[in-house]
């Protein structure tokens, strides 16, 4: 228990100090007119430098560690948090420097992740992202969060995206460094929170609320698999945690409960972040809980089987609870209503998802540490409680991936091509600790023989030199997404890289148009477009989403499809009034339409084509202009939109 209670107080301090270094750092970057990313270099190259001073600062902060004594290991850790907060905010913060949007701007999954946190800034309520009256279906831990936050500080949700998702991220970072310092030596910490964190950024990033997870997976697998184990009758488990210092929660064979409390705890926020990473997580404690049942059962017999199983029911039971916060409304309601679409979110089988990924494999640095990674898990798998948990982690994955290609067969897929990172920081982790005990055996096999005093030197050289080329590297590999955020038009009409906006910019206009027309509040408005960032900047209610694949399942997205179809056949306002007012869903109020070559209006939807790739066809809705020709309906033109909203009436 004091154990639990430390680390408990030391991750309420990585928060604290990981946001206070995010906000204070974003502030400071806003501060001074950049130029934009895709066309200048200085950015990139100030974000070099910060992370060579980051690194820098790790490496003084390790110097001080080693000095010994109480005060000098409390400003070690504190100067570990502030520099692996400041990592993480120069990497991302610096190259978005000068534009108000995060990676990948405002399109495709962003824009219904935005439309999201909007939805959750207008009100601290549970609702689905685009549709009026319907449960969230999507985890919404994140996204309300950043409401809170938006709307706590008067800023527009859309503008709160890009701090939060660094400052979240910053966070889970500092986290995870407490994790790992709890855990093994205070040096190792600093070393692979640094190497993870990196690949997280480089590689998780688009998806803020999914780096947090990845980041925190290797720990938290590690300290799932010794609280599971924890209960094992073979002294020699004991003394090999004794020895190691791998989990300091759990050093008595019979103890590990805190552990497996915090690993509950850990699932049960994961059910509420993200189902996917929930899934994947929930799946390997499961493997790991029936592979100790199998072994002790061999071993000792059926009674020592079933205290790995009776820790695994306390987390299924604590992650159930803390999960039921945010998915309980959504299964009361899908008892009781009609369910369609509800496989869409699973139709999606690109070319990464049908083939086996090895990073280990390929001619890179990144290659080169997942290799020695894997080397590693091979040796140590049996003899290290560090890398037994994360050859079980690596493991899941692969048959994860092979669970998703088969479950094809069912017209679905289990989105295996989304724990490529997760796989990849997984054996990042492992390859540290690989170089770590290499560069240690090799300097005690040398000592005798004269040149083991160079070991460690090279070997910090070496690994130096590595951290410092890869995260240097990072901007590049997100460059694509970077280019994206600086070129989509913000919600003041505004592009980052200072050239003329798209047709977003007359969103403001449309917008005032809609307030002064319905005299409602947005949230009591329900708009039918295709332009959907429409509803990422302002929280009105959806008809129709995006696509089959982000709607929830509550909504009825292919019967809301063949609604509108109707409607376009439809000859004449009274007939358009009559079905509108019969829809069994509420109907919209406002249109916001493109102006058809043949005079009428039209919606570009989407319809699901899976298991084709692309999964998603475009198809044009037609709208007889002559359905707005009454007087029911104002219309107007706005830039490149036609804007029909319905009048109020008494009996609305």
């Amino acid at each position: 228990m004091r154990h639990a209670l430390a680390s408990l107080g030391q991750m309420v301090l990585a928060v604290v100090v990981a946001g206070i270094v995010a906000v204070v750092s974003l502030i400071a970057i806003a501060g001074v007119q950049w130029p934009a990313f895709p066309s200048s270099n200085q950015l990139h190259a100030l974000t070099t430098v910060g992370q060579v001073g980051c690194v820098a600062g790790l490496i003084a902060v390790g110097w001080v560690w080693r000095r010994g004594g109480r005060y000098y290991r409390l400003l070690a850790r504190l100067g570990g948090l502030v520099f692996v907060a400041a990592f993480s905010v120069v990497t991302l913060g610096m190259p978005l420097g000068a534009t108000k949007l995060y990676l990948f701007g405002i399109s495709v999954d962003q824009q219904f992740r935005t439309e999201y946190l909007t939805r959750l800034a207008d009100s601290p309520a549970l609702h689905d992202m685009t549709y009026i009256g319907l449960p969230p279906f999507y985890p919404p831990g994140w996204f309300w969060i950043g409401g809170r936050w938006a709307a706590l500080t008067g800023t527009p949700a859309w503008e709160i995206y890009k701090p939060w998702a660094i400052a979240s991220i910053t966070i889970a970072v500092a986290v995870a460094l407490v994790l790992w310092w709890r855990m093994i030596r205070f040096e190792y910490a600093l070393i692979v929170t640094t190497a993870t964190a990196a690949v997280t950024l480089a590689y998780s990033s688009p998806e803020p609320y999914s780096a947090m997870i990845t980041v925190l997976l290797p720990p938290m697998l590690v300290l799932t698999w010794s609280g599971l184990r924890a209960g094992a009758r073979e002294r020699d488990a004991g003394r090999t945690l004794d020895a190691e210092r791998e989990a300091s929660f759990t050093l008595e064979p019979r103890s590990g409960w805190a552990a497996v409390v915090g690993a509950g705890i850990f699932l049960g926020w994961t059910a509420t972040w993200y189902t996917l990473l929930f899934a994947y997580s929930a799946f390997t404690v499961a493997l790991m809980a029936l592979l100790l049942a199998g072994l002790r059962w061999r071993r000792e017999g059926f009674k020592a089987a079933l205290d790995p199983l009776r820790r695994l029911a306390l987390i299924g039971v604590i992650a159930a609870a803390i999960g039921a916060t945010t998915w309980l409304p959504f299964a009361l309601r899908a008892a009781h209503s009609p369910v369609s679409n509800s496989g869409s979110a699973q139709h999606y089988l690109p070319a990464d998802g049908a083939v086996l990924t090895f990073p280990m494999l390929q001619f890179s640095l990144l290659g080169t540490i997942c290799m020695l990674g894997t080397l590693w898990l091979v040796v140590r798998a049996r003899s290290s409680v560090r890398a037994g948990a994360l050859t079980i982690g690596v493991l899941a994955v692969y048959l994860w991936s092979l669970l998703s290609m088969l479950t094809t067969l069912a017209r679905m897929t289990l989105l295996s091509f989304r724990l490529q990172p997760t796989l990849t920081v997984l054996l990042v982790a492992a390859g540290v600790f690989g170089f770590l005990e290499t560069a240690r055996a090799l300097a005690a096999q040398g000592r005798d023989r004269g040149w083991g005093r160079a070991v460690v030197p090279v070997a910090g050289a070496i690994g130096l030199a590595a951290a410092i080329a890869f995260s240097q590297d990072i901007p590049d590999v997100l460059r694509p997404d970077l280019t994206i955020a600086y070129t989509d038009t913000d919600g003041h009409g505004q592009r980052g890289d200072r050239r003329p906006p798209s047709s977003e910019k007359f969103y403001p206009v449309i917008d005032a148009a809609i307030l002064h027309v319905t005299g409602r509040p947005r949230n009591q408005t329900v708009v039918m477009t295709a332009d959907y960032s429409f509803l990422s900047y302002f929280p009105y209610w959806g008809f129709q989403g995006l696509t089959s694949h982000y709607a929830n399942p509550l909504a009825q997205f292919d019967l809301r499809a063949a609604q509108i179809q109707k409607w376009s056949k439809l000859k004449t306002p009274d007939d358009f009034i009559h079905a509108l007012d019969t829809s069994p869903w509420p109907p919209p109020t406002v249109f916001l339409m493109r102006r058809g070559a043949n005079g009428n209006y039209t919606l570009r939807l989407a319809e699901d084509v899976y298991p084709n790739q692309p999964n998603v066809r475009r198809y044009t809705v037609d709208l007889r202009a002559a359905l707005f020709d009454d007087p029911r309906f104002v219309v107007q033109s706005v830039g490149p939109f036609v804007l029909a909203i319905r009048r109020p009436g008494p009996d609305r």
